[in-house]
């Protein structure tokens, strides 16, 4: 199991590189091309100090190319000659640099766009009890900073494996050849350094995890209390809430003292290792020049590529180290694209919406709480249905059933609508065909108008006006300066209660949905607006199908049927004079809520 999950990983990496493959590629090959210039250099030195200034035999092939430039004496009278060699290596070695880094750049950038694309679109289609399980602000961290964690390392050491193990071959390879002792030296330190690194691999993964954790539960902090601003200034809780804050924020840096202090140690123990190697590849390769053993230009040679190879042989270390943090990060990105989301059955239909809605024996519950108990009840089309029931007694949970925001586990009962199964109905299709106005309308941080018409981008003006009118918004929006551009704030915090939930309705309206239901969505508007809006519906529906859930008698009254819950279980149901005649949980909702009502207007 663990090795699937870990195969899926990568071929979720690989997915997201899809886009960025080929300049990842370019960047390989280019650093390549470094790596083989950068081992011309310390032989060009070499032959030169040994062969050229020196009188050491140099190979058949190289001393052929000499001698149709003039030979050896005429490089000890033209030095330049090899200095412009290296130089040139140099210069081209500079141009396959740019173009690794570029392209790597342009890989990075196109990788990290791919994966929050994805991310955000697969998050889109995640069903609505995801969202209800997962906090806001750690799914943010996890699509900005653990997406930017994985790119960074993809684009830092991707590259970097290929130049170091090709820099690691082709330097001992050439070390080896000059002199077999100092190249051990060389190489006896690389397995401590890199058995050392794996050491603290995990130990750095456990706390990056912990320091990844209190990230998102600091990001969730700061998110609540940016959207409840207004929540937090009514109950004057801003020392309660900046506390809260300042000690997660503590819990936070804690840990990535934490964390620094072991990587502190793990870098400093590092650049021990690799001091004490350079140090013994001095002290050795000098001693073993003096005694003959190795040339002058060997010895410079040899501490050339040694010089390559410490900073290379070091990077795997610091490698391991990324790639604990990037486990966890990748970890948690899969987390996100593992969750299923939404799917249509292969056969799903478009029906017309039109028709009964029909509940049998519907049960149901969050986690281990039920909420509804054998629920029964027919919605006849083109009719206006009334819902009322205490807090909890599962009124809009009927509604997330029926739009599939919740699925019916299989046994719980059937929900229809003209006949046909709403799991057999394509979502796409159910939810542009049923519109919700919910007791806490969201609103985006655009316009008034682009509020109202959010479903429909190419919505009429005269469409979106009537919409307006209809929810009693109108006057409301042209006492604005900028009346329909008005741009309200995050979730329309510059607008009332009662304000948000008349934009909500508008924009529901624009749907021309047939099936349309107002979920406690006039709560926050006066008696008197409550009337005109159910007047203006009245008349503005059509044959719609509505659902009305409210607390409100008023609102109720003059629905065709209505429902009244009781714990989840139905109590009532009828007309409104056929419940107020018996008696019941609705005559007495209706007699305290008529008595506050004279109570409040005694004249």
């Amino acid at each position: 199991m663990e090795k699937k999950e870990t195969a899926d990983k990568f071929h979720m990496l690989w997915h997201f590189m899809r886009g960025s493959r080929h300049l990842f590629l370019i960047g390989i090959l280019s650093t390549v091309a470094v790596t083989l210039l950068d081992m011309l250099s310390p032989q060009i030195m070499r032959a030169s100090i040994d062969s050229v200034l020196g009188n050491s035999a140099l190979p058949p092939t190289t001393a052929k190319l000499l001698e149709t430039i003039g030979g050896r004496e005429y490089l000890r009278a033209h030095l330049w000659c090899p200095a412009l060699a290296v130089l040139a290596i140099a210069g081209i070695a500079a141009v396959f640099r740019y173009i690794a880094a570029v392209s790597n750049a342009q890989a990075a950038e196109t990788l990290v766009k791919t994966m929050r694309d994805d991310l955000f679109g697969h998050i889109q289609h995640l069903p609505f009890s995801w969202h209800m399980k997962n906090q806001t602000g750690d799914m943010i961290q996890r699509c900005t900073s653990d997406v930017d964690t994985t790119k960074q390392f993809i684009s830092e050491q991707l590259v970097n494996v290929f130049h170091i193990v090709l820099l690691l071959v082709l330097s001992l390879a050439f070390m080896f050849s000059m002199n077999g002792k100092l190249a051990m030296v060389a190489v006896v330190t690389f397995p401590v350094i890199i058995a050392f690194s794996a050491v603290f691999h995990s130990r750095i993964g456990r706390l990056f995890t912990i320091c990844d954790e209190n990230e998102g539960v600091l990001s969730t902090l700061a998110q609540e209390n940016l959207t409840g601003v207004r929540v937090v200034r009514a109950f004057g809780r801003e020392a309660y809430e900046k506390d809260r804050f300042e000690k997660q924020n503590n819990k936070y840096t804690d840990a990535w003292m934490k964390l620094c202090m072991l990587l502190a140690k793990f870098w400093a123990t590092g650049d021990a290792l690799s001091g004490l190697q350079i140090m013994l590849m001095v002290v050795l390769g000098s001693v073993l020049c003096v005694n003959g053993s190795l040339s002058s230009g060997e010895l410079i040679a040899f501490i050339s590529y040694n010089s390559m190879l410490v900073w290379p042989v070091r990077n795997l270390g610091r490698m391991i180290s990324d790639m604990s943090k990037t486990g966890v990060s990748l970890e948690r990105i899969y987390y996100i694209m593992s969750s299923p989301v939404e799917e249509d059955k292969p056969d799903a239909l478009t029906p017309p919406l039109d028709g009964d809605i029909r509940f049998e024996h519907v049960s149901f519950g969050y986690d281990s709480a039920s909420v509804l108990h054998d629920v029964s009840f027919t919605i006849p089309g083109h009719t206006t249905f009334g819902i009322l029931g205490g807090t909890g007694s599962g009124k809009t949970t009927l509604m997330y059933l029926l739009n599939r925001l919740y699925d019916l586990p299989p046994g719980q009962g059937s929900i229809t609508i003209g006949g046909v199964p709403v799991e057999k109905i394509r979502l796409d299709w159910l939810r542009s065909h049923i519109g919700m106005v919910l007791q806490e309308p969201f609103l985006f941080s655009r316009t008034i108008g682009g509020n109202i018409g959010i479903t429909n981008d190419d919505l009429p003006q005269n469409e979106l006006h009537r919409a307006a009118r209809i929810a009693c918004l109108e006057d409301t929006v042209l006492a604005f300066e900028k009346g329909y551009h008005t741009v309200v704030g995050e979730r329309g915090i510059t607008l009332s209660g009662g304000q948000k939930q008349r934009v909500a309705i508008a924009r529901m309206l624009t749907q021309k949905s047939p099936v349309m239901v107002f979920d406690d969505s006039l709560s926050a508007v006066d008696n008197e607006t409550d009337a005109k809006i159910r007047e203006g519906l009245r008349k503005g529906l059509g044959d719609a199908t509505v659902v009305l859930i409210s607390h409100r008698i008023t609102t109720l009254m003059h629905a065709d049927r209505i429902l009244v819950l009781d714990k989840g279980r139905v109590s009532q149901m009828g007309t409104h004079d056929e419940l107020v005649s018996v008696p019941g949980i609705y005559r007495d909702i209706y007699n305290l809520q008529l008595k506050n009502e004279r109570e409040a207007d005694p004249s």
